[in-house]
């Protein structure tokens, strides 16, 4: 079965050339939205943010929501979709380099690629072309290796083969 299209919402003031989804555009099964505009049937999605149960294989028929802006730009954001049933990931460790001389983020904070490369591995999706355009990929795949069901792949864009024993510890600093 094809997964129905993942939904990225980008908040206007969301710098391009720090937009870390920007290349996805180009990919076949993404939607791309500006906030304030989302589509107007979600039935079927999940969102993928904080607080919710973590994404599973239960999840693997739902459509994904993602927003994309800085956590201060998401808050408001979220209001949009508030109805959305949330989605968490695992606590995993961002590549990207992050400061901010204005907030902090959010423990467990991903880049908005990284945080839909996780959700596709956990939900058995195929992930070819999601982090090509990504610097630090490679660094956020082997960082949060032990979260994948299966571990590592030769290839950051082979699915995972099963997804019947993730591991869930956390990786170590």
């Amino acid at each position: 079965m094809i997964p129905p299209v993942t939904i990225i919402v980008v908040h206007p003031r969301e710098r391009r050339s720090k937009c870390t989804v920007q290349p996805l555009r180009q990919q076949p099964g993404f939607q791309f939205y500006k906030h304030p505009r989302f589509p107007q049937e979600l039935m079927g999605y999940v969102r993928l943010g904080l607080g919710g149960p973590v994404l599973s294989t239960a999840d693997q028929d739902s459509g994904l929501l993602v927003l994309d802006g800085t956590w201060r730009w998401v808050e408001p954001m979220e209001r949009l979709v508030a109805t959305l049933p949330i989605r968490s990931l695992p606590p995993l460790t961002t590549a990207y380099p992050r400061s901010s001389k204005v907030s902090d983020n959010p423990d467990g904070g991903l880049a908005t690629v990284e945080a839909i490369y996780a959700a596709y591995r956990l939900l058995g999706r195929d992930t070819t072309g999601l982090l090509d355009h990504y610097r630090w990929g490679e660094s956020f795949v082997e960082l949060n290796r032990s979260f994948w069901p299966q571990g590592i792949d030769e290839s950051l864009g082979s699915p995972p083969k099963s997804l019947d024993h993730p591991q869930t510890e956390s990786p170590t600093a």
